[in-house]
């Protein structure tokens, strides 16, 4: 009895330290020049956290040989997987979180809870794991544009009505001590709408939300676990759980700020649909240019905006972008890099983008740093970004976006626009830039494009 008392206090204090180390450690994240250190240090807590539980376990071997088959997997597919391809993989991590305690939840149930609070505990965490499970797995399928289902069509429709529908079943089984209705098992009935729920919760958001829905989904699967460590009465899973979940709620709330709306706007409305004329009407000749007649400007400017969006990571043109940076700082320019909060497909994208190229972090700069400055700046580079630069914002009042923060490239002297086509961004809303007096359209592959600027260069 001694022993196993000497045990628990050596688990709790282990733990005590573990969860300092986790806040630490998210506290290092908010900065860039932590983050990689923060990282580590969080890994490093979870690792002791998960060894000194390993401890009292029945079967530890068991325990262990699930926990290397995990990492084995996790290792190999985060080694494979490329920096364009992130997102997808950050959702399937909050995927898999969410699927974690919804096991758990389920496993405390076929033990019979004692009282009605580990009822209510049960049944909460199976309904926010579940549902952060399977929205993860359609966030995954949206991110990688394997997935495409329309918001209107009609098996959006039924499985937004299964969400719905297990809101109000949750209720019934939060009561279920308390009703005496027969032949009825909520529980299997909540198991099965919840992972539909789920579906039907991330299915009708648009692509264009996806940085908002992986931050929610994050925060989720942290409550989910908040939620399971006080089933199983661990402390260092309910810091975890509660640091991950509160952090992911703030930068849910950041990110919706950013784009001047509401998490029940994104959820629930998203963006108001364009007129036809205004997503796809030209409204105006736009201005091709070349590479050659690019470099001749950028040559000769003086100061140089680089805006980055989700056309940079799909031509992985990041280490291409910076190199092109180094170039013009060599010549006299001075280069920074406006960052929008919600340029890519989760929060952060562009900066983790930028990171791996080893682009300094003083000059990454978000709008509201670089737009008071943008009247003066020579020439504004924006490179696949679209609804983040989108004047519509700010100059039409009927248009679905406006009123949203934008990063203000068409008050600069002049615009370069990197694209492949003329097609519109996730809003669907047609972009005025592109036939502005001052925008230049360079079309083609961006890091082709860029590519060439920095031969000229060169040469």
């Amino acid at each position: 009895m001694s022993f196993l008392s000497d045990l628990t206090a050596i688990q709790n204090i282990v733990y005590i330290i573990a969860s300092i180390l986790f806040i630490s450690g998210i506290k290092m994240l908010g900065r860039e020049d932590t983050a990689v250190r923060g990282n580590f240090l969080s890994s490093f807590a979870m690792l002791i956290a998960v060894l000194v539980t390993i401890v009292d376990v029945v079967n530890p071997l068991f325990l262990i040989s699930a926990i290397a088959i995990g990492a084995i997997i996790g290792s190999t597919i985060a080694l494979r997987v490329k920096m364009t391809s992130i997102p997808e993989m950050v959702a399937l991590f909050n995927g898999f979180g969410g699927l974690a305690t919804f096991l758990i939840a389920w496993s405390e149930y076929n033990s019979l809870p004692d009282n009605y609070f580990q009822h209510l505990l049960i049944m909460i965490t199976i309904f926010i794991g579940g549902v952060t499970f399977t929205g993860s797995i359609i966030a995954y399928g949206k991110l990688s544009e394997k997935l495409t289902i329309a918001k209107t069509s009609i098996v959006t429709k039924i499985f937004t009505t299964i969400f719905y529908c297990s809101i109000i079943f949750l209720l019934f089984s939060l009561a279920q001590p308390f009703l005496t209705i027969p032949d009825i098992n909520f529980f299997t009935v909540l198991l099965a709408l919840t992972l539909l729920g789920g579906i039907g919760f991330v299915l009708p958001i648009g692509g264009g939300d996806m940085p908002v829905v992986i931050s929610l989904l994050n925060s989720l699967s942290g409550i989910a676990a908040a939620f399971a460590g006080l089933l199983l009465l661990n402390n260092v899973l309910i810091v975890a759980g509660s640091l991950v979940g509160a952090s992911g709620l703030i930068l849910t709330i950041i990110m919706a700020k950013a784009m001047n709306r509401s998490i029940n706007n994104i959820l629930f409305v998203g963006y108001a649909s364009a007129s036809k004329s205004s997503a796809t009407e030209e409204q105006g000749e736009v201005s091709p240019i070349n590479v050659s007649d690019a470099y001749l400007i950028l040559e000769s400017a003086s100061s140089v905006v680089i805006i980055p969006g989700y056309g940079m990571a799909v031509a992985q043109a990041q280490h291409v972008v910076r190199e092109l940076g180094e170039l013009l700082e060599e010549n006299g320019t001075e280069v920074k890099y406006g960052i929008h909060p919600v340029a890519g497909r989760m929060p952060g994208h562009m900066n983790v983008l930028l990171a791996e190229a080893n682009v300094p972090y003083d000059v990454l700069a978000e709008p509201e740093d670089i737009n008071p400055i943008m009247d003066s700046v020579d020439v504004a580079v924006v490179i696949g970004a679209n609804d983040v630069v989108n004047p519509s914002a700010t100059e039409e009042p009927g248009s679905p976006i406006y009123g949203m923060p934008i990063i203000e490239v068409h008050n600069a002297k002049t615009v370069f626009v990197l694209k492949r086509s003329m097609s519109s961004g996730f809003a669907g809303v047609q972009n005025p830039l592109f036939f502005k007096q001052n925008t230049r359209m360079l079309f083609g592959d961006a890091k082709e494009s860029i590519g060439g600027l920095v031969s000229e260069f060169k040469d």
